[in-house]
């Protein structure tokens, strides 16, 4: 150990005491604590080591250590990095989780650290840098992906980086640019909004500007207009090309190899639990993740060997540049790993585990000791006092029925509280919150004796009162047992009792041959008090035997016409009041008998069937909540996957989606209020699978309380578990209309509801956007040279064949208003849009008609635009069709969503009404007489194909 001891590096003393992130650079192959000031900055020639402190259950603390290698970056500070993590590892015990990031394929938890992205900088430690604000401000342009977490990555300042896929964000001195690919996401599209406002306070300090410039706007729009001059012109883009950073590794039948003397050995048989021994160290590969599982038993230097050997590995199967690597602990498998195995068992260890166990904790204590290193917070664990938990406001109104012959028969409100082990009920609970108008929750609460047959019924009805309430109630499936605290608060007192009502039940019980216990007044019922507070006091009628009996607890004895309470040494006064409360809510009227531990009377122990010995343990009822959020998927073979969102926060609840939060006392389904209508109809469905992956993988318990919550109707005890702004949930629309009113003000509310891309949505009209974006790219390229200032090589692209390219533009603008016109025939038969072709036919005629100027602009000398009949015909041209394409998305709802330009308060733009469709728009018109001014030397020279080209455009459009 004491070779060991030497290798520690003094940097991590008293690393991983709190919560948070710690940040240290590899300088000098020595680790070096990074100031707070620059956590986030990560330069590309330099490695670094992040450890992040998350308080675990039962008050230790967890660790996560990532190593980032910069593409920059020297092979020997890569390598000191993973050794140097290997050693903080130590110092906290060696149960961190390791992880291994590359720059531009970092993991999602890596980057959940850095929202909303992190930038990588030129330069490094050895070979020196600037500070940003040091260095003239460049302009650069982003490819921005990524729906929760970003992965921003800086592509070529030119025009050819763009395509219809992506979103891109243009950052210059004194404006941001988010240019929207027509086939963009749209999440990613809402995602890239943080980004630019994070450029914009971090490196602008707040005050440039902000422009949405989207695929296919017209030039002349002034937004639009600026981006394009920035990047040498508009011209048609691209399609996407796939890149070696664009490629993701694929998932792989996973293969387990043990590591021994620095060799890799395959271990065969069925991946399982059994197969990894305490005392060795794994590899398990699944294609774009490999994991190290590392034995809590195994010494420093040889898990430092276990992490060469896996680096050596990716980089022998040419997956070095993406694959990740992971390295678990035994006994502190992320859910990432365990989600290999088809189960993993809880509390089963390999052979010796558990004796390991203890003395390898001993052996680190000393280790730290020896060390100076306060094993505070990572060895002894505080025990943790559970706070009272969100509730629902009191006050409210009640409904409650249980199930019978598959009918709700209505509870009489005196029986409110009681439940039967053999019935099933409904309960609605209509209550105000806050400001809002009037919440519900609706629940099942489901007997453990309780028939199949009456559970489904209660399930079927209770979704029926949730739609008759369109889907706002709160709807949750709560079992016995397993009660949560907002269900036991509406009760007071809630009572379980043995038996039960239905008739299903009774059935059932005559069927088995076994004795009916429903509670009858010749009876003799034992029932125990339990709980100390509102939100945990629950009522149980248990065996009516002594052995029942719990020094630490009060019960209610109900013998004939006389009831006791007996309250043991050890309970405490609320419990005895609570008992005499149950007491007179069980038997109204009947006088209470007291009987103290250790004082009772023999008609007491009669009752019980004698005195016998009994139990004074305190029973611990208290779940500690450790909250988690996925999304899920099915794959290939049909089987149910989640995806962990790190570090997650209400900006993750994206309103296209479907997510799961786990807090280990109850599971939620959020929905979204723009999930399709049969993805919304499985949600129960959907929470049942991810509850049976979770028990057999996590230890989770399969009636764990399960809920369905819409979005805008969450309850407190949901939103308890985020930073939660409710004046969100009022904004509608989809992401990136939610964001675009969230970041530029609500005002902009009605103008996105409006605006709403249908289009995207609709199969058939998959091709428009591109096809249209694409036609007008031409038609500007054709009309104008690209300015000056662009680079030499796209200048001549973008000139050189005018006529041919000016007809191809021509064929590319008719094919889209074609296809337009196909998907929109059965509209335009009615008398209201009878105009879409004619006003088409008419824009097609002014087009064509510029690109046959007449002979009077021939001139040597150049004229001023404002006489110029040649400028003002093309700018009549591009008003024509700009206001074509503007009622062609009015008609069929926009493809894109709306352009914004700001200098503080963006406002965005709506499209025109239908008095002005049909009109020539001066602003746009303006904005064209701009471009032709600017494009003098174009407007002076002759087109002597021009009559040909509008010939074949007329002949081409004879049917329009």
């Amino acid at each position: 150990m004491s070779s060991s001891v030497k290798l520690l590096d003094p940097a991590f003393q008293g690393a991983g005491q709190k919560p948070g992130i710690e940040i240290w650079r590899i300088e000098n192959f020595q680790a070096v604590p990074l100031p707070k000031s620059n956590y986030g900055e990560f330069y590309m020639g330099d490695s670094y080591i992040v450890l992040q402190t998350t308080p675990g259950k039962g008050g230790s603390n967890l660790y996560d250590i990532h190593f980032w290698i910069g593409k920059d970056t020297s092979q020997d500070e890569a390598l000191t990095a993973a050794i140097k993590t290997v050693e903080l590892d130590a110092v906290l015990g060696g149960r961190a989780v390791q992880h291994r990031e590359l720059q531009g394929h970092e993991s999602d938890k890596f980057l959940s650290y850095f929202k909303p992205c992190i930038i990588p900088l030129e330069g490094g430690i050895a070979s020196g840098f600037k500070k940003p604000e040091e260095e003239e401000y460049e302009a650069r342009l982003y490819v921005c992906r990524g729906k929760r977490v970003v992965k921003l990555k800086q592509v070529p300042f030119a025009r050819s980086s763009l395509n219809h896929d992506d979103v891109f964000i243009l950052d210059t001195r004194n404006k941001i640019y988010q240019f929207n690919g027509v086939n963009s996401n749209i999440q990613e599209r809402a995602k890239a909004l943080e980004v630019v406002q994070f450029l914009k306070e971090k490196y602008h300090d707040g005050t440039c500007s902000v422009a949405i410039v989207e695929d296919g706007e017209l030039y002349t729009r002034s937004n639009s207009g600026e981006f394009w001059v920035l990047l040498g012109g508009f011209a048609p883009l691209n399609k996407k090309t796939t890149g070696e950073d664009d490629v993701i590794p694929e998932t792989t039948p996973t293969k387990l190899y043990s590591i021994t003397d620095g060799e890799m050995k395959p271990v065969e048989g069925e991946l399982s639990k059994g197969l990894l021994g305490n005392n060795k160290c794994y590899l398990l590969d699944c294609g774009a993740e490999v994991f190290v599982w590392v034995g809590r038993v195994t010494q420093v230097e040889v898990r430092k060997a276990a992490s060469r050997v896996a680096e050596d590995f990716v980089t022998g199967e040419n997956r070095a540049k993406t694959a990740r690597i992971t390295r678990v602990i035994q006994g502190y498998e992320n859910n990432s790993f365990k989600s290999k195995f088809d189960s993993w068992p809880e509390g089963s260890t390999a052979p010796g585990g558990e004796e390991v166990k203890g003395k390898g904790k001993g052996k680190v204590a000393a280790f730290l000791k020896q060390q100076g290193v306060g094993a505070k917070g990572t060895i002894k664990s505080v025990q943790v006092v559970e706070e009272v938990p969100a509730l629902l406001e009191d006050g409210g109104k009640m409904e409650v029925w249980y199930i019978n012959d598959g009918a709700k028969l209505p509870l009489p409100e005196a029986d409110f509280g009681k439940f039967y082990s053999g019935d099933c009920y409904i309960v609605l609970y209509s209550y105000h919150s806050g400001e809002r108008k009037e919440d519900y929750f609706l629940c099942c609460w489901i007997g453990k004796d309780s028939i199949e047959e009456d559970q489904k019924t209660a399930y079927q009805l209770a979704t029926k009162i949730s739609n008759s309430y369109k889907g706002r109630p709160v709807q949750g499936r709560v079992f016995e047992g397993k009660e949560p605290p907002q269900f036991i608060t509406l009760f007071q007192p809630m009572v379980v009792l043995k038996g039960g009502l239905s008739a299903g039940y009774k059935k059932s019980i005559a069927d088995k041959g076994l004795t009916d216990e429903t509670n009858k007044a010749d009876r003799v019922a034992l029932f125990r008090i339990s709980g100390t507070s509102t939100h945990n006091n629950k009522v149980l009628q248990v065996d009516a035997v002594a052995t029942s009996l719990n020094s630490a607890e009060c019960f209610l004895l109900k013998s004939g016409s006389s009831i006791y309470l007996w309250h043991g040494n050890q309970s405490t006064r609320k419990q005895e009041q609570l008992a005499a409360k149950v007491a007179a809510f069980l038997e109204p009227g009947v006088a209470l008998k007291r009987a103290r531990e250790g004082k009772e009377s023999n008609t007491f122990w009669l009752a019980l069937g004698g005195k016998k010995s009994y139990t004074s343990e305190i029973e611990s009822s208290e779940t500690i909540r450790d909250p988690h959020l996925f999304t899920f998927s099915l794959n290939k073979k049909g089987k149910f996957e989640v995806e962990e969102v790190y570090n997650f926060s209400q900006d993750d609840l994206l309103t296209e989606d479907i997510l799961i939060l786990d807090t280990r006392a109850e599971v939620f389904v959020w929905v979204g209020q723009c999930v399709n209508v049969k993805e919304k109809e499985n949600v129960f469905k959907i929470g049942q699978e991810y509850i049976d992956r979770a028990s057999s993988l996590d230890g989770l318990s399969p009636k764990v309380p399960l809920y369905k919550v819409t979005e805008g109707n969450e309850p407190c005890f949901f939103t308890t578990f985020f930073s939660w702004d409710p004046n969100r949930a009022t904004v509608y629309g989809n992401s990136y209309q939610k964001k675009l009113a969230l970041l530029f003000g609500p005002s902009q509310v009605a103008e996105l509801e409006s605006m709403l891309p249908k289009l995207e949505k609709t199969t058939g009209n998959q091709g428009a956007p591109t096809q249209r974006a694409s036609a007008l790219a031409a038609l500007t390229s054709a009309f104008n040279k690209s300015p000056s200032k662009s680079p030499p090589p796209e200048k001549t692209t973008a000139n050189q064949g005018g006529p041919t390219q000016r007809a191809s533009a021509l064929a590319a603008l008719t094919n889209a208003f074609k296809s337009a016109t196909r998907k929109s025939s059965t509209l335009e038969r009615s008398p209201s849009n009878q105009s879409g072709s004619t006003q088409r036919a008419a824009a097609l005629a002014a087009l064509a008609a510029s690109f046959n100027p007449s002979a009077e602009t021939k001139t040597s000398a150049p004229k001023p635009v404002r006489s110029n009949p040649g400028g003002s015909q093309r700018a009549a041209a591009i008003a024509a069709l700009s206001a074509v394409l503007t009622a062609e998305k009015k008609k069929q709802s926009p493809d894109v969503s709306p352009s914004i330009s700001t200098s503080g308060t963006p406002a965005v733009t709506s499209p025109p009404t239908d008095a002005d469709s049909s009109e020539v728009n001066p602003s746009e018109a303006d904005d064209s007489v701009g471009v032709a001014k600017t494009n003098k030397e174009d407007l002076s020279e002759a087109n002597p194909s021009g009559a040909d080209d509008s010939q074949e455009v007329a002949k081409t459009n004879k049917e329009d």
